[in-house]
């Protein structure tokens, strides 16, 4: 019986141990960021996208997960000046035939598994959830000296997003616009 007390002790000083090596930083709202580009055949926009919240997690200086909630209603078009589209393409973006932000107002991202890849750089498998519809993504991250970054697309069909998609709707020629949007993000932490 004694001896079944000292594993015991030992399994909990161990397991504090463990938990006491992850380690989670949240990402400074206001320096991260996501930009995206999405093309359409007669050209494309870029914009910016602000994060709600955010953490990634470390153990022993590994990253091991994250998440992070996005604000969809600071989608803002970049390529554009007030008074040449701008409002409108961001309106647009808004509405309900896109990210309908009035009744989706946050997106979000949970990491699902996190392998190191090489030095500083981790492959990470997620869930992207937008609209209420949830989907796996994959992406590499590069993590270091408090700043995390990675480059993936996203294929607006699989969350509900058709408005003039090639894939869905034909006979669109020049109004067509790629299901694909890319997405650059970088995390402050």
């Amino acid at each position: 019986m004694k001896n079944l007390k000292s594993i015991a002790v030992a399994l909990v000083v161990a397991l504090g141990t463990l938990t006491a090596a992850a380690q989670t930083q949240d990402i400074d709202t206001s320096r991260s960021k996501i930009e995206w580009v999405g093309e359409k055949v007669t050209g494309q926009h870029e914009g910016t996208i602000k994060f709600s919240s955010g953490a990634l997690i470390f153990n022993n200086g590994n990253l091991v997960s994250g998440k992070f909630s996005v604000d969809m209603n600071s989608i803002e078009v970049t390529d554009l000046k007030a008074g040449e589209g701008k409002e409108k393409l961001e309106g647009h973006l808004k509405a309900d035939d896109f990210f309908g932000s009035s009744i989706y107002p946050t997106s979000s991202l949970n990491f699902t598994s996190v392998k190191k890849k090489s030095a500083n750089v981790y492959t990470v498998k997620a869930n992207l959830t937008i609209k209420n519809i949830t989907k796996p993504v994959q992406f590499d991250l590069k993590v270091a000296d408090g700043v995390a970054t990675t480059q993936f697309e996203v294929d607006r069909t699989k969350y509900g997003i058709e408005y003039k998609s090639g894939s869905i709707f034909d006979g669109l020629g020049d109004n067509m616009i790629y299901d694909d949007f890319k997405l650059t993000v970088t995390l402050y932490y």
